[in-house]
């Protein structure tokens, strides 16, 4: 599948949730509906994805956690926030450096 094709899924996959539920639920309410849209979409996918960190030259194999990888190829971050904050814009690049 291409990179657009899946990008298009998900962002449908997450208007239809946002749809329905509006802002202002708890982000494990969003993280549910996600995996049930994505599953019904026929998206491959794995949900809480442990990745590693190399600290001091050690590899910690359990110090990142991301939301959902879909397709092998896209990280998704789940936030529930009035606006993003260069923290969470951290948290993105950092598990571009773990996946990549």
């Amino acid at each position: 599948m291409r990179h657009e094709d899946v990008t298009q899924r998900i962002i449908d996959s997450a208007m239809k949730v946002h749809t329905a539920l509006g802002a202002g639920m708890l982000e494990s309410t969003y993280h549910a509906c996600l995996h049930y849209e994505f599953s019904v979409n026929g998206l491959h996918f794995e949900h809480q994805v442990r990745l590693p960190v190399v600290y001091h030259g050690v590899k910690l194999s359990t110090a990142y956690r991301v939301d959902f990888v879909v397709e092998n190829c896209l990280v998704i971050e789940i936030k529930c926030v009035e606006k993003v904050l260069p923290v969470h814009k951290a948290q993105l690049r950092a598990a571009h450096v773990s996946t990549g």
